[in-house]
């Protein structure tokens, strides 16, 4: 008995390997929030099903051989998956790798607990004769690992629970002791933009605190309350983020804001949202979990916006640039390659003012411009705006220029929405020299994405001199986009890893040459 178990140590080494990079597919899914995890699998049937350790099936071969040379054959097989598995992973490009948190090692340890309660019933029930049927057990175990690390994600959902509301009971009373004012920004595009813009503006007169990165969902704000919240700010920015309705209705139920930025209403998860619809009134939560005193800064140059019939009677303010019956709106706007100058009218005074801003493309004025408004209302004049103004930092992978050698780099990576594609490539388009985009596409598009993406191509073809694709499958339609308004197929690159990208844009580079990273997905989109 005591040689089975001893040719097991191989196997849970494999195991231990596998189950990191189930972990860590498990964690880019939100831990199967809305179901994230399940249909990630459902839907990479080639990364789930076609793992090195699929010839596990052979194992029912031990049946005619030996029980010596069966133990020396099983220890072989997993010594030899786990030297390959261990160099394939290696070999892959981590974006953003496995965060060892406390979530994760509870799970760690429940998985544990899985394998001992069958390596126990193994043991108890153990009988030579049977030893073929134990290996092809426990390789069927060690094939489906995405489904064993799914279970445990179940199984600890109480415990998780528990967890949860200590944190958020913790948070709120700290919130309450603070009781500062809390504006809430939401919105399909433009919400981390928007939320470090109207930071740096504000904080020219105000000790404002915005949520760190990107963490807006409930979680996260939980997170950022109890662990960088402190009692010497005055005012609390807090980004909102949802995958379907009533997400946004959540944080707002937990943070109480008093203010209220809807940035712009579009497409993006909108396979999670399930429609248009929906994604409008999920995004509108914010605005009507307002109270009746509250103030809500909305876009007038989104129909979605424009058209939805309120349900509160908070007080409402409008921004805009192409629409001008607003209470702020730009105009005059100069777009170059060195920032964005534009004028403003406010709807109750006489003036036109003029500001000006380090950051590229006509998008970001109405972020912008929220900053601009819910800093009037807040109380500051309008040389402490247009400093502010003038004082806001590039975002970092939100068209942040950066210098790579004689390249330079439009590090765009966070963006993965029409809207925001469509203006990063309009800013390259005004950078003098070479043009060149690397991008793998959009995704979380729903039954639009191959449309979207398609439509993406044709904005490429009319500004860039080399399109470097990342992904065969995910970028197909951006190729047919290319193509179908006649972009020349020697400027056209496909690779399968954004690192070989580097070295074919300083080959192609020719003089000034400006890049755009359009788009870095997250790793569980790997082809």
């Amino acid at each position: 008995m005591w040689l089975f178990f001893g040719s097991l140590l191989p196997y849970f080494l494999f195991i231990i390997c596998k189950t990191r990079k189930s972990l860590h597919m498990l964690q880019q899914n939100y831990y199967d929030e809305s179901g994230r995890y399940f249909w990630w699998i459902v839907k990479n049937p080639k990364k789930v099903w076609l793992e090195l350790d699929i010839v596990f099936v052979f194992l029912g071969l031990l049946y005619f051989i030996t029980f010596d040379i069966s133990l020396f054959i099983f220890i072989g097989f997993y010594l030899g998956l786990t030297f390959f598995y261990t160099r394939k992973i290696k070999a892959e490009q981590v974006k953003k790798p496995l965060v060892t948190t406390a979530r994760i090692r509870r799970l760690y340890l429940t998985i544990t607990i899985i394998y001992m309660i069958i390596t126990i019933l193994i043991m108890h029930f153990y009988n030579e004769t049977h030893l073929y049927l134990y290996y092809l057990f426990l390789g069927i175990l060690g094939y489906l690992n995405y489904f064993i690390v799914f279970i445990a994600n179940i199984i600890n959902k109480p415990i998780e629970k528990l967890v949860y509301l200590s944190y958020k009971y913790k948070a709120s009373k700290k919130l309450k002791q603070i009781n500062i004012p809390v504006i809430g920004i939401t919105g399909s595009y433009g919400k981390t933009s928007s939320k470090n813009i109207v930071n740096d503006i504000l904080s020219i007169k105000f000790n404002t605190f915005a949520t760190p990165k990107n963490y807006n969902t409930t979680y996260g704000l939980i997170l950022t309350i109890n662990n960088y919240l402190d009692k010497f700010s005055n005012l609390f920015i807090a980004e909102m983020g949802a995958f379907k309705k009533g997400e946004i209705r959540k944080s707002c139920k937990f943070v109480k804001p008093t203010h209220g930025i809807l940035t712009t209403i579009g497409q993006a998860h909108l396979e999670s949202f399930g429609s248009q619809e929906n994604i409008q009134e999920g995004k509108f939560e914010l605005i009507e979990s307002l109270p009746s005193n509250g103030i809500a800064i909305l876009n007038g140059d989104d129909p979605f916006q424009v058209d939805y019939r309120l349900k509160n009677d908070c007080q409402v303010y409008w921004i805009g640039v192409e629409n001008h019956d607003v209470d702020l709106y730009a105009f005059d706007i100069q777009l170059s390659h060195m920032g964005t100058n534009f004028k403003v009218k406010f709807k109750n005074l006489d003036e036109v003012y003029e500001f000006n801003t380090k950051l590229l493309g006509k998008h970001n004025v109405y972020n912008l411009l929220d900053g601009i408004l819910l800093g009037y209302l807040l109380g500051m004049n309008i040389n402490e705006l247009q400093r502010g103004v003038s004082k806001v930092k590039p975002i970092e992978h939100r068209l942040e220029l950066k210098k790579l050698g004689d390249i330079h780099l439009i590090d765009d990576a966070y963006n993965s929405n029409p809207v925001g594609s469509k203006a990063a490539v309009e800013v390259l388009g005004l950078m003098p020299g070479m043009k060149i985009i690397v991008t793998p596409g959009m995704i979380e598009l729903g039954e639009e994405q191959y449309n979207l993406n398609k439509q993406f191509g044709t904005y490429i073809a009319d500004n860039v001199d080399y399109a470097i694709l990342i992904g065969h499958e995910q970028t197909k339609p951006i190729y047919d986009g290319l193509i179908s308004k006649g972009f020349a197929i020697d400027k056209i690159f496909i690779l399968n890893d954004v690192k070989e990208a580097f070295p074919l844009m300083r080959k192609l580079s020719d003089g000034e040459t400006y890049v755009l990273l359009e788009n870095d997905l997250p790793d569980l989109f790997n082809e």
